[in-house]
């Protein structure tokens, strides 16, 4: 019981000790990751990811930068038994470029997020720490413009997420959906489920 608990101590400082380092990517430009992504990469150890993996799937995103230079993030999957799974989020601009922070209502958490790695026409790497409670945990995604990427890039998505703490276990390349649901730019700040309208 006590090497266990050192264990998930251990993983815990370690990823806290990486966050001061995981700075956004050099010459962020918000505009150019607008439009369009498939979340092909999610990985963390957080309990919920860990139950509910299995019916996860890729989905898509639609980034939308506003005038006052923030992020509006939609999500939209459908889930193995067919339900909608959506989310939105209005993500706050910071004196760092590439940093964004928000607040989940949902999960009631608070969010600072990174783009950390990002070739706009192909790519874009980003880490999220959540935390509520006093308690915080990573969340690393890779987004595609297309369905699927290199091996070469979700070895680099693997190897980050490991240096942050992420046990091999908890880092999935999620399985592709036979179809996407379509994205709307202001969805609520809050997730539903419901049927996914045909596409």
């Amino acid at each position: 019981m006590a090497t266990a608990w050192l264990s998930v101590l251990g993983t815990l400082l370690c990823s806290l000790l990486v966050t001061s380092d995981v700075v956004p990517q050099d010459n962020f430009n918000l505009q150019a990751v607008a439009g369009k992504w498939y979340l092909i990469g999610f990985a963390t150890n957080a309990q919920w990811f860990v139950d509910h993996r299995a019916n996860m799937r890729m989905g898509t995103a639609m980034l939308t930068p506003t005038a006052a230079g923030d992020l509006q993030m939609s999500y939209a999957s459908l889930r193995s038994d067919a339900s909608c799974w959506r989310m939105g989020h209005l993500a706050k601009k910071t004196d760092v470029p590439g940093k964004f922070t928000f607040k989940s209502e949902r999960m009631d958490n608070d969010n600072d997020m990174r783009v950390v790695d990002v070739k706009y026409d192909e790519y874009a790497l980003i880490y999220n720490l959540k935390t509520k409670g006093g308690v915080s945990s990573v969340l690393n995604k890779l987004y595609g413009r297309e369905t699927q990427l290199s091996p070469q890039l979700l070895e680099k998505f693997r190897q980050f997420s490991l240096e942050n703490g992420i046990l091999p276990e908890n880092i999935a390349v999620l399985p592709q959906n036979d179809r996407h649901p379509p994205l709307t730019l202001a969805l609520p700040r809050f997730f539903f489920l419901g049927e996914c309208p045909d596409v």
